[in-house]
């Protein structure tokens, strides 16, 4: 599933070429994603023009004069930019047609995102209004982070990946995020120091901010046929490395499961 710095690195590659566009057409060959297809995508949506393409959590926001584009890639869906005459391929479900020629053609073999419309502001909508703190922004800091810790019982990885507490941090950011933190995956919320919980919300921003700067490496990959956004190779201490020597220590990463999710961690640099 894309997570926060390759949904980043989607806004990022995209915006140069729609933002300020006029879209002139849209095309929907399959309506049945998560949700169905808004119909205003294709009614109210041709002759407006994008302002902005923003991110909030995993979702991606084109605002317009009348209201703005919603969409979430869920778990196998991308995005690119082509001429509007390149023919379709297949799994390749909505165009959006800009009046340059240029199409944002999304792609969605599980069909599991996507593409709503909201006429109020967007920060209203059911689907963004509960959202937590974006981790790179101000507002995602040890003086709010501290208390809603106090609040929770989980286990602290769960409790990173709540969307509710701070949005973004997805399976891999967590486990490497606990590991750059030294705490353990299962440590209850609320019986770690603030101490250690300043070093977590460090270790978050600064893994989360490496991700989208390597990310940003990919970004001529949105206008090449392909249409594969060439997510980073990001350098993992501990996702993915079950059994295999710890980079620090040596010792044989462990893998268990935490909320239904493959959870990795040193048993001995992390307490």
């Amino acid at each position: 599933m894309p997570e926060l710095p390759e949904v980043e690195t989607t806004r990022r590659g995209i915006a140069p070429h729609i933002e300020g566009q006029q879209v002139s057409q849209v095309i929907v060959r399959q309506e049945k994603l998560r949700w169905p297809v808004s119909p205003e995508i294709s009614t109210l949506l041709p002759n407006l023009h994008i302002h902005q393409v923003r991110r909030r959590a995993k979702y991606l926001l084109l605002d317009t004069d009348k209201g703005t584009l919603i969409i979430h890639l869920g778990m196998s869906g991308s995005l690119r930019i082509t001429d509007a005459s390149t023919e379709p391929e297949k799994h390749e479900h909505i165009d959006i047609i800009f009046t340059n020629n240029t199409c944002m053609r999304y792609k969605d073999p599980r069909r599991f995102g996507s593409f709503l419309w909201s006429s109020s502001p967007v920060e209203k909508h059911k689907l963004i209004q509960q959202l937590g703190p974006e981790p790179l922004s101000e507002s995602f800091n040890i003086d709010d982070f501290y208390p809603k810790i106090q609040l929770k019982k989980a286990p602290i990885k769960s409790v990173i990946m709540d969307g509710h507490i701070v949005v973004g941090v997805g399976n891999i950011y967590a486990s490497e995020a606990l590991f750059q933190s030294g705490i353990h995956p299962k440590r209850t919320a609320n019986n770690i120091s603030k101490k250690r919980l300043v070093n977590l919300v460090s270790a978050i921003k600064e893994i989360l901010a490496l991700a989208i700067e390597q990310g940003g490496t990919t970004l001529k990959d949105f206008v090449n046929s392909s249409g594969n956004p060439g997510y980073f190779q990001q350098k993992l201490n501990v996702y993915g490395r079950a059994n295999k020597p710890c980079l620090v220590c040596d010792t044989p990463i462990k893998q268990i499961v935490i909320a239904q999710r493959s959870t990795f961690y040193c048993p001995h640099c992390q307490r």
